[in-house]
């Protein structure tokens, strides 16, 4: 038989994160480099999923998302942001955000289209786009003034494609992974300007919407003037909860796009796990202090591995919000971000992420950068600090302090 490969396939690699954790486990590295956390999710919530499947929610739920949990979605919102979502027009339950991503673009991008996309970017959005017979077009934000967007090239960026009828989306990824970029009211309110004024919609990944520091707060692009109608707001239960392996994520989109995106779900995974679900119920009611905890724990975790960085010769940029620190290797070593990458996790014990698979093919800006997750405990973290420490020998330049 002949070897047969797609071309949608051949126009992207395999996750570089996930390779990542594949050479951690390997070579016995602290896993630095995947965003998933090493401590347990609440109590409250585990007892709920073990008594879930004890009571035998163990079958199908209904395919866009068991209604108990889509009632908790919307009170969620209510609570947290005084949004009045309908649980039964406008909410989605699928496997994890990423699922929910990947059905809102073959739900509402045609093949040909265009989706903006900025860099750095969380990888799966280019081969998103790709599956999804799109185009992804990059708009950078620049390091050099603290991960700011430069508008003027924005708005060109977004009028060209518009010229040749080509522009369908926007991604939107607030708090950012990679940077860690939280986006501020101002620059929310001009992309919804823009969003209204050029007739695109924008999909926002609002993942780590509870994970803060230093003041800043998430606003939900969807709840701009405007924008309700035009916006597919994207969460999960993943990282708020700790618990990135149960693949439970949602959407809430107004009907007319809600009922797209719940075809697309069907066919894609036909349903997201019922006794995981119901857990959600419970983890959705927790309260503000369980959020405001969560942001302090982790708060300590970012300054306890800034400061390591430093020490140890890294620039860094400070976090807004997630749970990643991007760092600039050239205080350190001479080599490209993938070479040190590698001889961090084979030599020293400890897996980041190469900076490059945040960029566009091609784009030199992430060769010199790596990137470190923190959602570790601190003893996990400080081990890593200790392995690290080696790189003193390595004659690197000190480091700066945060951008």
């Amino acid at each position: 038989m002949k070897q047969y490969i797609g071309e949608k396939a051949s126009r992207f690699t395999e996750s570089v994160i996930r390779e990542m954790t594949r050479l951690a486990y390997e070579h016995g590295a602290i896993n630095l480099a995947q965003g998933y956390p090493n401590f347990a999710a609440p109590q409250v919530v585990k007892d709920a999923a073990c008594r879930a499947i004890q009571e035998d929610i163990n079958q199908y739920a209904v395919t866009w998302g068991a209604p108990s949990f889509r009632r908790a979605v919307a009170g969620k919102y209510r609570r947290v942001y005084g949004w009045d979502v309908d649980p039964d027009v406008e909410v989605t339950v699928a496997c994890g955000s990423t699922e929910c991503m990947i059905s809102t673009m073959l739900a509402l991008v045609n093949p040909g289209e265009q989706v903006v996309v900025f860099e750095p970017f969380y990888e799966n959005y280019g081969p998103d786009s790709i599956i999804a017979g799109a185009t992804p077009i990059y708009v950078s934000l620049d390091s050099e003034s603290d991960w700011a967007l430069d508008f003027d090239v924005l708005e060109r960026t977004i009028r060209e494609a518009c010229d040749r009828g080509r522009l369908r989306a926007l991604i939107l990824n607030s708090p950012n992974n990679p940077s860690g970029k939280v986006f501020n009211r101002d620059e929310l309110s001009r992309i919804a300007e823009l969003a209204v004024r050029y007739d695109f919609y924008v999909f926002t990944d609002e993942i780590y919407e509870h994970i803060l520091y230093d003041g800043h707060v998430h606003l939900p692009m969807a709840l701009f003037p405007g924008m309700q109608e035009r916006t597919v707001t994207i969460s999960a239960l993943s990282k708020t909860f700790s618990v990135t392996g149960w693949r439970v994520g949602y959407t809430i989109a107004p009907g007319h796009l809600a009922g797209a995106i719940r075809k697309m779900h069907d066919f894609l995974t036909v349903g997201s796990p019922a006794p995981l679900q119901e857990a959600g119920v419970t983890a959705l009611a927790m309260e503000s202090d369980y959020y405001d905890q969560l942001a302090r724990d982790y708060l300590e975790r970012r300054d306890f591995l800034m400061d390591a960085l430093v020490e140890l010769g890294f620039r860094i940029w400070k976090p807004a919000g997630a749970y990643y620190i991007m760092a600039d290797i050239s205080g350190v070593t001479d080599k490209d971000d993938v070479a040190f990458a590698s001889e961090l996790v084979r030599d020293y014990g400890v897996a980041a992420v190469p900076g490059s698979s945040f960029y566009r093919p091609g784009r030199q800006q992430g060769d010199r950068l790596i990137r470190f997750a923190y959602c570790k405990t601190m003893d996990v973290l400080a081990e890593a600090r200790r392995r690290l420490l080696r790189l003193r020998k390595r004659g690197g330049r000190s480091g700066n302090r945060p951008r």
